[in-house]
Order: C-alpha cells, then sequence, then structure tokens
C-alpha cells in the first residue's frame, strides 16, 4: 500500500473573506483616483475662470482707461458695431490707447523689438473652424497710429471657447438710460449722433468651460459662465475733446528803449528824458522838455519853453 498524502487547502469561507477584503481594498482605490481626479478637474476650472473670462475683460478696461484722444477726430475715437455670427453675439470695438503694446514690433531684422507707446487696439471674434458651437476672440494691436485707425495689425488669440460677447453703449450716464447696440461714427457721417466717448459700456462676455479631459468623462459637463464689466468714462477725458488746446505761436510786444533828456550848454534848457514807444501813433510820447534853444528833432523829446510836468519819466523844465 501506498503511504496516505495530507491533501489540505482553503476553506470556501476563507475564499470568500480573501475576496471580499480585496474588493473593500479596491473599492477604495478606485474612489481615492477619482477624488484625485474630481479635485483636478475643479483646479483647472477654477484656474480657466480666472485666467480666461476675468483676464479678458481686465486687458479691455486697461486698454479702454488709456484711450487716447488729444488732438483727434472726434469720428476716429470709439467704434462699437453690434455683429452676430454662428447665432452668437460677436461685438467688436475699436480705439486707440496708450497701453505699451503687447506684440512687440520689429522694422528690419537687424532691428530689436519694440513696444509702441501709442496702438490701435480692437477686439473681435470669429468663428472656430474646427467646431461650429464656439467663437474666438482676438486682440488686434497696431504698431502706432494711421489714418486708419480701425483697421490692420497682428491678432491674439485670447480664448477659443466664447458663446458671446455682447456691448451695450449708453450714451448718458443713469438708471434710467436707454442702451444702444452700437456706437460708430463713420457709419453716420458728420451728422452722426454716436461720435466722441460714451457716458459708459457694459461688456458681457459668455465662455463655456472645457473639461480637463473629456475621453475620461462618460458624461461631459458643459457649463457656461457669463462675465459682466461696467466701464464708465471719466468726465474730464469727454470734455478735452471740446476744449483740446489749440497751439500758437505768441505775439510779443516789442521791447521799449529809454532815451535820456538834455540839451546843449548852448542850446539853453535841456529837453526832457522818456520812452522809446513802438510805432504806434497813438502811444504817448516823452516828457516835454523847456528851452526855446533846445534844437533836438527827437519827436519824443521836450520842445518849448514850458517844462511837461506830468510826465513820470523825467520829462523837466529848463532854466
Amino acid at each position: 500500500m501506498s503511504p496516505s498524502r495530507d491533501r489540505r487547502g482553503f476553506t470556501l469561507i476563507e475564499v470568500l473573506l480573501t475576496l471580499l477584503i480585496m474588493t473593500g481594498i479596491m473599492v477604495t482605490i478606485t474612489q481615492v483616483l477619482t477624488g484625485a481626479r474630481r479635485t483636478r478637474d475643479e483646479v483647472h476650472n477654477i484656474q480657466e475662470r480666472q485666467l480666461a473670462g476675468p483676464a479678458i475683460l481686465d486687458q479691455l478696461e486697461r486698454d479702454l482707461r488709456g484711450m487716447f484722444v488729444y488732438d483727434r477726430d472726434p469720428h476716429d475715437l470709439l467704434r462699437i458695431r453690434d455683429r452676430v455670427l454662428s447665432g452668437f453675439d460677436a461685438d467688436t470695438i475699436d480705439f486707440v490707447t496708450t497701453t505699451d503694446g503687447l506684440l512687440p514690433w520689429q522694422d528690419n531684422p537687424s532691428e530689436p523689438f519694440r513696444a509702441g507707446d501709442w496702438n490701435e487696439v480692437g477686439y473681435r471674434l470669429r468663428p472656430r473652424p474646427d467646431s461650429d458651437e464656439f467663437l474666438e476672440i482676438y486682440r488686434r494691436e497696431g504698431f502706432g497710429v494711421d489714418d486708419r485707425p480701425f483697421d490692420q495689425g497682428r491678432y491674439a488669440l485670447l480664448s477659443d471657447r466664447v458663446k458671446g460677447f455682447n456691448i451695450e453703449v449708453y450714451e448718458e450716464d443713469g438708471p434710467d438710460t436707454d442702451p444702444t447696440e452700437a456706437w460708430d461714427g463713420e457709419e453716420g457721417g458728420a451728422d452722426s449722433e454716436f461720435v466722441g466717448i460714451p457716458a459708459r459700456i457694459e461688456v458681457f462676455l459668455t465662455i463655456e468651460m472645457a473639461p480637463r479631459l473629456a475621453r475620461e468623462q462618460l458624461i461631459i459637463d458643459r457649463r457656461t459662465l457669463t462675465y459682466s464689466r461696467i466701464i464708465r468714462f471719466p468726465a474730464y477725458l469727454r470734455k478735452t475733446i471740446d476744449t483740446a488746446p489749440i497751439p500758437a505761436i505768441p505775439v510779443l510786444t516789442p521791447p521799449v528803449a529809454y532815451v535820456p533828456g538834455g540839451g546843449s550848454d548852448a542850446g539853453g534848457g535841456g529837453g526832457g528824458g522818456g520812452l522809446l514807444a513802438p510805432e504806434d501813433p497813438n502811444a504817448p510820447a516823452g516828457g516835454e522838455g523847456g528851452g526855446d534853444g533846445g534844437g533836438d528833432d527827437n519827436p519824443f523829446g521836450g520842445a518849448g519853453s514850458s517844462g511837461g510836468t506830468d510826465d513820470l519819466f523825467g520829462g523837466g523844465s529848463s532854466r
């Protein structure tokens, strides 16, 4: 007979207990990973909310605060147009600002890059090429100022998930003022009422939050946020247009020379002194001097026997 072998294994309870422990560990790990990914997405959305929407409006307000209006045509100060693209609001705004340029300019490859002190700036939108659900917003910047301040320049992409960009213009500041959708002095010509600078504008920017990684999410959360900004233009900026100083060449009065009086010894009394006034027939002459023999041809000198005592500049009588 062959010796018997002791074959012992895991019981069913032990196997089930092991599976239960491993399941609990896997569930815990899955929850930790899910929470970490959710936290990562929330941080991404917070960053996008802080960088995309407010950053664009901050830059727009910074450019408008530096608007340049001195010695410029009121029709070319500000242009706001109402537009609709793909069913979304896509208004445009153009002006000239003193904000330092964000896009360095280089005339020649051998010269260094420069940033303009005065720049033509605009904000424009276009449909997104790869999606009909979004718009792209760009910031236009033209180096310097020319006779076409609302055209040309280079474009920098600000956001590609825009759902709307609307600008309301208020000619007067107040709670009961009705807004207008456009402010374009060129469109109405010389008789246009939308000339110069309005009292305030209200900007509304709608952006959809982008998911962190769409491939990892079974249900994509499409949340849209609308940011608003009220920008009031100071009163002195609007008054500058009406009271712009006009440079002029100053007119100086010719200098006045003093001519001392006094005649010769042979002629008797000396003629009174006086100021040599400009060539003005109505200008007062110098003091009248006495002495019959004071043969002086100076029209501003003294002549005659009686001295002009009313002259404060030295007309005296002869002895």
